[in-house]
């Protein structure tokens, strides 16, 4: 398949935060995807999402670098940055994809896969609320942090 560049208008940075915001701590990946638009921080694009689908491989496509934001259960107790590389397949297994098979149909469909990261935070509540715990109150200002730090690279 022939590799196609984004274009220059496309070149942007790309912030997906995912989770049901009525499972307090779930939520925390659109809350921080919402406090990154409020930003207005040049480059930066959001989307906000309940779980990742094959409908968001087209903007992912289309980003020169992506972050995904979700809560992490059963996780280490801190905020995490990983970079991700595609799956090997683009194949769905279920009605909902992880980032790496995100990345893997924008490159199998779009001919594009962007530079990416997976920012994880801790939660502790998942129950019916739509707040979120202190700590990951605390964690959503750290991955607020990182991606500032990476939109500016």
């Amino acid at each position: 398949m022939i590799q196609n560049q984004p274009t220059d208008s496309a070149r942007e940075f790309l912030v997906i935060g995912y989770g049901n915001e009525l499972r307090g701590d779930d939520g925390v990946g659109p809350k921080v995807a919402a406090a990154v638009e409020a930003l207005h921080l040049p480059g930066v694009r959001t989307l906000i999402c309940q779980q990742l689908s094959p409908e968001h491989a087209e903007p992912v496509s289309q980003a020169r670098r992506v972050v995904f934001v979700d809560a992490a259960v059963d996780a280490p107790r801190e905020v995490q940055l990983r970079k991700l590389e595609p799956a090997d397949s683009s194949q769905l297994m279920a009605h909902a994809a992880d980032p790496r098979t995100m990345l893997a149909l924008a490159r199998d469909i779009f001919g594009h896969c962007p530079e990416a990261w997976w920012l994880t935070i801790p939660a502790e509540h998942t129950g019916f609320t739509e707040e979120l715990s202190p700590s990951v109150q605390r964690g959503l200002k750290e991955a607020i942090d990182k991606i500032r730090a990476l939109a500016v690279k």
